[in-house]
Formats: structure tokens, C-alpha cells, sequence
């Protein structure tokens, strides 16, 4: 909870820290699951019966299928769109790199994703299903970002106040990515390693689960250990 001491383990609720860098929040597991079910509540109170569900991945895969649990829905398939890589790294544009592969011409379609930040996405999924001819078009997201210049159709939760959004099916992907960030050319000792992540993203980690992504990224070659103490992977 906010202004609580809270160790990051991927079953936690969640934490907000301030940084210098940027606030982090990482959603629980039972959090997600409570924001898709108040998301599959608008949605059915709004009256809107789709023909499609398509999950927008990767961070839609879990809250589509959750959605359609509870609007009684089996019909869901997938699109990958890539915007956001691993620890908050933003590509120029948002890119489909594995389109939809069903005909959906005159379908009634809702898209889900996990959280709309800058738009991108949603946009680009509304854009390339239009294409296709679809005869109406819903979008539905867990958190809608005020800073987003588009705005879902449903959603579970508003951010007025912009934070990193860590769900929990990528939890352990975007920490990883967090410390290979912190990680420089020099040797950096484990508890300097632990203090630069609280630092700069305002996350406390667990030291079993950091001695375990560090040994990801040593196994991974994009880290080097010299006893306790890890480094960027160089080739020198």
C-alpha cells in the first residue's frame, strides 16, 4: 500500500514508491483478476454483446480470458502488437507483428489489453480491424492512463497520476529488465544492486528472486558475476 514497506515477490498486492527515475506499481495476481471482472461488468452493463473477443499481446492474453469468463464468451483469438519492450522501453511506433488470421467482416468486435499509456496500441489494433471491415469496434483496458491520447471504450481503473503498471505476467520479465538497466561496465556488489533498484524505481526485491535473475542474465550473457559482484556483459 502507499507509504508501507513492502518486499516485491511476485504473489504481493502491490507497491508505489516515489524515484528519482520513475514510480513503479506492481499489481497482484488477485488484483488483476479483480480489475478484469469489474472490467467484464462495464462491459455487460454497457449492453454490448461482441461476436469476437481479440486479446491484444502480450499483456491482453490474461485479462481477455478472464473477460470472457465472465460475459459467458468463447469466441477469442489474438493479435501481437509491439509499442512497449521489457522495463518500460518504448519503440518509435507501434508495430502489428502478428496481425489477425480470421476474416471478421461485418463482426462486432471487442479488443482487450491490459492498459492503455500512451494509445498507440489501441489505436493501431482499431485501425487494422477497421481494415478488415468489422461492422463495429469496442476497446476495453484494466487501467486507462489519463495520459493516454486514447481513450477505451470500457476500462476497470483510471491512472491520473503516471506510474510504470508491473502486472503480474510480467512481473519477473520487466524487474529483470530493470536490473540489466541499473547494471554498468563496472562491477556493482549485490546490495549496491538492491539499492539502485530501489533507487531508481522505488522496487524492493526479494534476495532469493534477485540471486535468481541474476543468474538469468549471467546464463543469458548479458551479465558477468566475479564473486558477489555483477557487470554488463562485455566482450573485452
Amino acid at each position: 500500500m502507499p507509504g508501507s514497506s513492502t518486499v516485491l515477490i511476485l504473489d504481493m498486492h502491490f507497491i508505489i514508491m516515489d524515484s528519482e527515475s520513475f514510480p513503479c506499481q506492481l499489481i497482484s495476481w488477485g488484483e488483476a483478476y479483480r480489475l478484469s471482472k469489474s472490467l467484464a461488468r462495464e462491459i455487460k452493463s454497457s449492453g454490448y454483446r461482441p461476436d469476437l473477443v481479440i486479446a491484444i499481446g502480450r499483456g491482453g492474453y490474461v485479462p481477455a480470458r478472464i473477460v470472457c469468463d465472465f460475459l459467458l464468451h468463447n469466441l477469442l483469438t489474438s493479435m501481437k502488437i509491439e509499442h512497449w519492450g521489457i522495463a518500460a522501453q518504448k519503440q518509435k511506433e507501434a508495430l502489428i507483428r502478428f496481425p489477425l488470421a480470421i476474416g471478421i467482416h461485418d463482426k462486432k468486435i471487442l479488443i482487450i489489453d491490459d492498459v492503455t499509456d500512451t494509445g498507440d496500441t489501441l489505436r493501431t489494433a482499431v485501425d487494422h480491424i477497421r481494415d478488415l471491415k468489422a461492422c463495429d469496434i469496442k476497446t476495453g483496458v484494466l487501467q486507462y492512463k489519463a495520459t493516454s491520447s486514447f481513450i477505451p471504450d470500457f476500462y476497470a481503473d483510471i491512472i491520473r497520476d503516471w506510474r510504470w503498471i508491473i502486472y503480474p505476467w510480467a512481473a519477473y520479465e520487466d524487474l529483470t529488465g530493470f536490473v540489466e538497466k541499473i547494471l554498468s561496465v563496472e562491477f556493482k556488489g549485490f546490495d549496491s544492486i538492491l539499492a539502485k533498484l530501489e533507487e531508481c524505481y522505488g522496487l524492493k526485491v526479494d534476495k532469493d528472486q534477485m540471486e535468481e535473475l541474476l543468474e538469468d542474465l549471467v546464463i543469458n550473457r548479458k551479465a558477468e558475476r566475479k564473486m558477489d559482484s555483477y557487470r554488463k556483459f562485455s566482450l573485452n
